[in-house]
C-alpha cells in the first residue's frame, strides 16, 4: 500500500476526469459501493476454491461477529446493489464505479496489495452489442488518455476452434492435470475445481438472463 503525494495527485484527476467523461458519452451512470462487504458475498460470487478466497481476501471479524471482507473487486458488490435495489428486475443497465480494492498478493514492484480499479458493468442487455462496445469503449479510453500509440488492442474469442462445452472439456481436464501434479492442492480442493466447470455449461444458460460483462482498470 502506498500514498499518494500532491504532485501526484492531479495526474490521478486527470485520468478520472477523461475517463468520466468517455462513460458519460456512452450513457453509464456511476454507482458508488461500499469498500466492505460480508465475507459470504465474495465466496459465492468469486468461489471458495479460489486463491483469492483462500489466500488474497482481507477479512475480519467485527463486534458482532460477523465475518467482512475489504473488497478485492468490484463485480459483486456492483450486482448485490443492484438486485438490492431494483434496479434489474427487466431494465437495462450500464454502470460503471471505481475506487480501491484491496489484495493480499505477492509484493511485486508497482503492484499494491491497495489498488485503483475501474470497471464497467451492463445488466439486461442480449447479444454481442455490449461486447464491442466495451471494446470500443476502452480504445477510446487509451485515445483520450493519449497512451493509444504505446499500447495494443488484441481481440480473442473461445469460439474460434470450437464450442463452449469443447473448450470446457479440455479446461477441466488441464485442470486435473494441473493439479494432480501439484502437492499445494489437496484432493477435495481439485473435485470441487472440476465440478465447478463441468457446471458451467448449465450456467451460461443462465447467465444470458442476466449478462454482465466487466472491463477493468487496475494500478
Amino acid at each position: 500500500m502506498n500514498d499518494y503525494l500532491p504532485g501526484e495527485t492531479a495526474i490521478w484527476q486527470r485520468i478520472e476526469g477523461t475517463l468520466k467523461n468517455v462513460l458519460g458519452s456512452y450513457g453509464y451512470s456511476e454507482i458508488r459501493l461500499p469498500i466492505v462487504e460480508q465475507t459470504p458475498l465474495f465466496k459465492r460470487a468469486i468461489g471458495e476454491v479460489t486463491d483469492v478466497v483462500e489466500k488474497e481476501m482481507y477479512t475480519f471479524e467485527d463486534r458482532n461477529g460477523d465475518s467482512l471482507t475489504l473488497r478485492p473487486e468490484g463485480t459483486a458488490g456492483c450486482v448485490r446493489a443492484g438486485i438490492e435495489h431494483g434496479l434489474l428486475y427487466n431494465q437495462e443497465q450500464r454502470l460503471w464505479y471505481i475506487g480501491p480494492m484491496f489484495r493480499h498478493e505477492r509484493p511485486q514492484k508497482g503492484r499494491y496489495r491497495q489498488f485503483h480499479q475501474l470497471g464497467c458493468e451492463v445488466f439486461g442487455l442480449q447479444g454481442p452489442d455490449i461486447d464491442a462496445e466495451l471494446i470500443m469503449l476502452t480504445a477510446r479510453w487509451w485515445r483520450a488518455l493519449g497512451i493509444s500509440e504505446h499500447v495494443t488492442l488484441e481481440l480473442n474469442s473461445i469460439f474460434a476452434h470450437g464450442t463452449v462445452r469443447w473448450k470446457l472439456v479440455r479446461i477441466t481436464a488441464m485442470r486435473w492435470w494441473h493439479s494432480l501434479s501439484s502437492i499445494k492442492k489437496s484432493w477435495t480442493k481439485t473435485a470441487n475445481a472440476a465440478c465447478t466447470l463441468t457446471r458451467c455449461a448449465y450456467w451460461i444458460q443462465k447467465i444470458r438472463k442476466c449478462r454482465c460483462f466487466s472491463t477493468t482498470l487496475r494500478h
